[in-house]
């Protein structure tokens, strides 16, 4: 009853009961928890059906359970966004982690469309096209037209200052930086990084939505490459640039990383992980705000870029996964 609602301390048994609470965020870090769903969040569209448009959809449809419109003009792109998705949940029934029926469940959730005008009826989007100014503004400017007045602007941009991408649009303290880490549905970890005019209202809503799609959030302020682009970059550089004198071999260098600091893959790894183009890009973002030669592209990953050796993706980075690819 509405009465013994009204009475009853917000934390309360009878809310929960009466499902009026929704879970705490993570608390991590010093970040504030958030007890309630400022914006409530059923149907989201991921705008990108790339590598990490992928897995941000997979993450909210398996993990968050919202209903994700994937985007991308590319139907090639969308075809390899399903297969993708469904291999994340063969591999989970090979590890006893889920069951056909649940794959059935969460691949249900996921559909497709072709143009951002079918996006009209989300609650909540995520960019996740490729890290360029231009292109992100481009399409947050059309979403700006299309989507419902209520619904916030999320870009996975990894350097690209949030104020600017908001810029584009009409509703700037609804646009945020919600920067996940590649694979999506293995990293969990979310950067969340508001722009000059983001409202705390979209802040709120996007750390419940990151703590939903099972993500620890961390706050940044609004500065190229953020906190972990502009600590991660200058190591992967300095690793080229390594390479490209002769200190050692790609595997030398990335075997005394690895071994030498803990970590689990070296710099070079890391690199044809993330993509060398993806790379490049970011720190040229650097590069070019802060003007700190530290940040400036080798020369030797601008060659790989301009080659289309992009890392694991394109099947040649650093290393060669061409054999890898054929067998897939």
């Amino acid at each position: 009853p509405k009465c013994f609602l009204a009475l009853a301390p917000e934390d309360s048994f009878i809310h929960r009961c009466c499902n009026r609470t929704i879970p705490y965020a993570a608390s991590y870090h010093g970040l504030t928890m958030v007890k309630n769903h400022a914006h409530a969040v059923a149907r989201i569209g991921v705008v990108g059906a790339g590598q990490m448009g992928t897995g941000i959809g997979f993450s909210a449809a398996k993990v968050a359970g919202v209903e994700v419109l994937m985007c991308d003009s590319s139907r090639s792109s969308l075809e390899n966004c399903k297969k993708l998705a469904a291999s994340f949940m063969d591999r989970a029934i090979q590890k006893q982690k889920a069951t056909p029926e649940q794959k059935e469940e969460v691949l249900s959730r996921i559909k497709c469309v072709e143009n951002v005008e079918q996006l009209g009826e989300v609650d909540f989007i995520i960019e996740a096209i490729v890290e360029n100014f231009e292109a992100k503004a481009s399409v947050l400017k059309a979403l700006d037209k299309v989507v419902k007045p209520s619904v916030i602007l999320a870009t996975n941009t990894s350097s690209i200052p949030i104020t600017r991408i908001a810029a584009a649009t009409a509703r700037p303290q609804q646009v945020i930086g919600m920067h996940f880490f590649h694979p999506v549905q293995v990293l969990n970890l979310v950067e969340v990084i508001q722009g000059a005019q983001t409202s705390e209202e979209t802040l709120k809503s996007t750390v419940d939505l990151a703590t939903r799609m099972g993500k620890v959030t961390t706050r940044s302020a609004d500065r190229p490459g953020f906190i972990s682009n502009r600590v991660l970059m200058p190591w992967i550089n300095e690793a080229i640039h390594a390479l490209n004198e002769g200190v050692g071999t790609a595997t030398d260098i990335d075997t005394t990383m690895k071994l030498g600091t803990n970590v689990p893959m070296g710099p070079l790894t890391l690199a044809d992980f993330i993509g060398l183009d993806t790379c490049h890009a970011i720190m040229t973002v650097l590069y070019t705000h802060y003007g700190d030669p530290k940040f400036k592209p080798c020369i030797l990953l601008t060659k790989h870029v301009e080659a289309g050796w992009f890392g694991k993706k394109s099947g040649r980075g650093f290393y060669d996964y061409s054999e890898a690819r054929s067998t897939a």
